[in-house]
């Protein structure tokens, strides 16, 4: 497989990696979980269930890409700096065991809307209760791993800043992007009632996203990198 076919290959799992990660993390979220109103959850889990069901297993399946994904970009970034390559797999790879685990949160919240008879002795308002703070167990794991799908985008950007394989501005805004994941990790935990701008993560988004579709687009410029260790 040559370079640019690698490439291509790296672009359609970022693009499965962005379409499962912002329908399972963004749009499901958004449409059935109100966290000031746990009836209200609990109705749209339960009339829209298939929905919910959809975005865990699209949840499981993005972890999956991304314990892909990074192995087939260090075979493409491996003779620019293969320390700095097997670091970028280091820290995604690291978030996957953590992140599969944390799905678990969600499925249970299914054993709460079943109709298992050890369940009889709850009553909805427990039912609800026990569901929100599921739901909420799970973005907590979210809160942690980000960290991780912070540091990953550094040596990434290093990577495709010195190679000349994809435009430099792309490995600028995944350089940059590393920081709006540490300041969103950190402002969760030390300063929860700070709401942050939205432009703090914007470099990650048109860096992941850009790098996404050139690679899928253009795949990688097949030339010698400028720099080699």
């Amino acid at each position: 497989m040559n370079l640019n076919t690698k490439g291509r290959l790296a672009g359609m799992l970022y693009l499965l990696l962005v379409i499962t990660g912002i329908f399972n993390l963004k749009y499901v979220p958004t449409e059935l979980i109100v966290w000031t109103d746990a009836a209200v959850t609990l109705n749209n889990i339960s009339s829209s269930e298939f929905l919910y069901r959809s975005s865990i297993v699209a949840g499981i399946l993005s972890y999956v890409v991304y314990l892909l994904l990074p192995l087939v970009l260090f075979d493409i970034f491996k003779d620019v700096n293969r320390r700095l390559a097997l670091l970028m797999v280091a820290f995604a790879v690291i978030s996957v065991p953590i992140s599969l685990f944390n799905m678990v949160d969600k499925v249970n919240v299914l054993t709460l809307l079943s109709d298992a008879n050890f369940l009889s002795t709850l009553s909805t308002e427990q039912i609800q209760t026990q569901i929100m703070l599921l739901l909420k167990s799970y973005n907590n794991g979210i809160s942690v791993v980000l960290i991780f799908w912070g540091l990953w985008l550094f040596p990434f950007g290093y990577l495709i800043f010195k190679s000349g394989y994809i435009p430099k501005i792309l490995g600028v805004l995944l350089m940059l992007g590393c920081f709006g994941y540490l300041t969103l990790f950190l402002q969760r935990f030390l300063f929860p009632d700070v709401e942050l701008p939205g432009f703090v993560s914007m470099p990650a988004s048109l860096g992941e996203l850009g790098t996404c579709l050139w690679l899928l687009i253009f795949g990688v410029k097949d030339r010698s990198p400028e720099s080699k260790s």
